[in-house]
């Protein structure tokens, strides 16, 4: 297995946590995908599962080497996961095109505090 990229981020929780109770819509909307918002929403504790995903957004547009300022969009990228299974990113768009059919392999943990997530893309 060739490596294409790999990218890691680490999130203060509190810092989601406060994006979320003062703009909930607007932060909600531009960052996670309906299905994301739905999965987090049913959690007794939201806010570490909200900043995971976070994470792993920011990971993969650090391993496809674009970063989130305009060459892909946060919405692209779609964390699947359900907490029993292993999480898996599906993506559209832009950040479609340039992944270009590679394999991604996403790790996500959380504590109350922190949330960290690495991703690795294969070439």
């Amino acid at each position: 297995m060739a490596i294409f990229g790999v990218g890691i981020d680490l999130v203060d929780v509190a810092r989601v946590r406060s994006a979320l109770e003062r703009y909930p819509e607007k932060f909600r909307n531009r960052i996670f995908t309906p299905a994301e918002a739905r999965f987090c929403e049913t959690l007794s504790d939201k806010y570490p599962a909200y900043a995971g995903r976070f994470a792993a957004k920011e990971a993969f547009s650090k391993a496809l080497g674009t970063g989130l300022r305009g060459a892909i969009g946060w919405r692209e990228i779609d964390v699947c996961d359900n907490e029993q299974r292993r999480p898996t990113i599906r993506v559209t768009g832009r950040a479609e095109k340039i992944l270009a059919g590679r394999n991604v392999h996403v790790s996500i943990s959380h504590l109350p505090d922190y949330a960290t997530a690495i991703v690795i893309i294969e070439d």
